[in-house]
């Protein structure tokens, strides 16, 4: 059994080992330590949660010992595609070089330039930084790396999911020619492959499992989901997940929850708090202070559910999670092993959960193919839904049917008479010095007449209501003669 005394590491980096409590590597560690220590390129391939951090920090800490860090010229670089990521490698450097004199500096977003360049200024040993950051810094001019001696690209499948590639291309040829290189990577895409055979030179390849394979300690599973209406989906998606929560019981420690959307996270994590569950959210959206707040509360334990995006899915080392769920079957492949490594770590048991959606069956599939396992299905812990109750139709049928009425009534009110009965009484009309006075309308007939006529009478005369317009009847003083009419005023 190889032991970390057998690596040839510096003495002080064993001490710090010792005190750390750890007495055997990992296969990844085993593998790139000692190629790394004879100054070779080194191409790791690992799935997450094997130590891949410790294969390039305890090397590094030992190449460096002899020598000093120049102002603004930092010895060596590591490359992390999250500010998490970096915070944790930066964490692993304190803990092993403990015993020797080596400065770092961090470059992460979220944090003051003043006080990094302070550092920078100083000259530091290992400068440790994501890639938009370490760019600020070097167009600014506070930076060279022209002096970097070995430089480190960690998770460089995570670099090509966010992007970044054209940006760690830019970063290799501002180093020198004659660094180090040491790459590591979860998977190996094409796009890595290419880069690896770009800026790598004859590179010592340790492959300790099988790219994208998962854990044979995670059990996992998928419960397929069916919403009873799609406007629904959220609300019993998220019923469902503290059903499956609940099932668990008390093997359920902790777990962190991914959704592939940060709205989401937000909206999963406020539900979850809304009934009962002590849950926070983290994703990238949030300030950095919140987010290593929230983080930090996970990891000692105070913070139960992590809602988490999938800027916690790589390589952030959080022991001891008992479960991880899916809550979204993610976009690619590659994510649901990066997500599903965050449990079962160093020899422990996990478990995997996951929620698939109808529209989600090819990723899926997907899935299934990249890992070559079929994910065994588990039944919804929700009892089976019920019918939702017809209307009773019955009232309605029994009671009298309801008609629309179409603009307002028509309706002639008492003592009105139509303009078809007013036309058929002009063809008897007596002579105009014969006709009896027009009696006088009260107020009520006035509003009859606003509501039978469609308008507002004009003409206190008999003649029947202002037309508004001509309908399919015709109004009666067009039928009257000119003569009747210029009588009718006299």
């Amino acid at each position: 059994m190889t032991k970390f005394s057998d690596l040839n590491l510096d003495k002080k980096v064993l001490k710090a080992i010792d005190d750390a409590g750890y007495t055997e590597p990992t296969p990844i560690q085993a593998g790139a330590i000692p190629p790394a220590l004879e100054g070779k390129d080194v191409l790791g391939i690992a799935q997450t949660g094997t130590g891949k951090t410790a294969s390039f920090t305890l090397p590094m800490i030992t190449l460096l010992a002899r020598g000093r860090a120049r102002a603004r010229m930092p010895r060596s670089l590591v490359l992390c595609p999250t500010r998490e990521l970096a915070a944790q490698v930066a964490e692993n450097f304190d803990a092993y070089t403990k015993y020797s004199k080596l400065t770092k500096a961090l470059l992460i977003g979220g944090v003051s330039f003043k006080e990094q360049d302070m550092l920078i200024d100083r000259g530091v040993d290992v400068l440790i930084a994501t890639p938009g950051r370490l760019l600020d810094h070097f167009e600014r001019g506070k930076l060279l790396l022209t002096g970097v001696q070995i430089m480190v690209v960690d998770e460089a499948d995570r670099m090509l999911d966010m992007g970044f590639i054209p940006d760690i291309e830019r970063i290799f040829g501002l180093t020198p020619f004659t660094r180090q290189t040491l790459f590591f990577s979860a998977t190996m895409a094409p796009e890595i492959e290419r880069i690896t055979n770009t800026f790598l030179s004859a590179p010592a390849k340790i492959e300790v499992a099988r790219a994208a394979t998962t854990s044979e300690n995670i059990t996992q599973s998928v419960v397929e989901f069916k919403a009873s209406r799609r406007d629904r989906e959220g609300t019993e998606k998220r019923k469902l997940l503290r059903a499956m929560i609940d099932r668990e019981g008390d093997e359920l420690r902790n777990a962190i929850i991914f959704c592939n959307r940060k709205t989401d996270v937000d909206i999963c994590a406020k539900s979850l708090k809304k009934y009962g569950y002590d849950a926070a959210p983290i994703h990238g959206d949030l300030d950095q202070s919140k987010r290593m707040e929230t983080l930090n509360g996970f990891r000692d334990g105070t913070l139960k559910f992590l809602c988490a995006s999938d800027v916690a899915a790589r390589g952030l080392d959080i022991p001891n999670v008992s479960h991880v769920i899916n809550f979204d079957v993610p976009g690619h492949a590659e994510d649901y092993v990066h997500r599903i490594g965050r449990t079962g770590r160093a020899g422990n048991k996990g478990t995997a959960l996951m929620i698939c959606v109808p529209r989600d069956e090819k990723n899926l599939a997907a899935i299934e193919h990249l890992v070559k396992l079929e994910i065994p299905r588990a039944d919804n812990p929700l009892p089976a839904s019920q019918p939702r109750a017809a209307k009773d139709d019955a009232s309605d049928t029994d009671a009298a049917p309801k008609t629309k009425s179409r603009g307002r009534s028509r309706a002639k009110p008492e003592g009105q008479i139509s303009d078809r009965q007013e036309t058929k009484r002009q063809d008897t009309k007596p002579a105009a010095e014969d006709k009896p006075a027009a009696p006088a309308r009260d107020d009520a007939d006035r509003g009859g007449a606003r509501r039978g006529g469609r308008g507002r009478g004009r003409r206190g005369d008999d003649l029947g209501p202002s037309p508004v317009g001509l309908g399919d009847h015709l109004p009666g003083f067009i039928a009257q003669s000119f003569e009747e009419r210029m009588a009718a005023k006299d």
